[in-house]
């Protein structure tokens, strides 16, 4: 069991940082895909640096914690993500929901069950 939280933490790092340098290398067309307006240079450093930031951060320490065993790594890509879908919670309770909504909170709910496993199973 802790190989497969292991290899499903370190793959889901992996699309982490993945996903952190394909926004760096089209920030407008990530934003446009992701429903988020880009309004020049500043926008597309604020997109470059808040989502890759973002994605890139959380991977990189959930795939090291999956490289090292080291499950208490992973609270701070856990932390992330659950605040991140508190915050899709809090716009459906707040403003509607929207079909387009439901992808991204589902995944998002996925990564904090692994992410959670994954704080309990991954020790050393």
């Amino acid at each position: 069991m802790q190989i497969v939280i292991r290899t499903l933490v370190g793959l889901l790092g992996l699309a982490g940082v993945l996903i952190a340098l394909r926004i760096w290398m089209a920030p407008e067309e990530v934003a446009a895909q992701l429903g988020v307006g880009v309004n020049g240079p500043l926008g597309i450093a604020t997109i470059r640096a808040d989502m890759a930031g973002f994605f890139g951060g959380a991977g990189a320490i959930s795939l090291f914690a999956a490289l090292r065993n080291r499950g208490r790594l992973l609270v701070a890509p856990f932390l992330l993500v659950a605040i991140a879908l508190t915050g899709r919670v809090l716009t459906v309770a707040l403003n509607g929901y929207s079909e387009a909504m439901l992808p991204p909170m589902a995944i998002e709910a996925v990564l904090v069950a692994v992410l959670g496993l994954g704080i309990m199973k991954l020790t050393r």
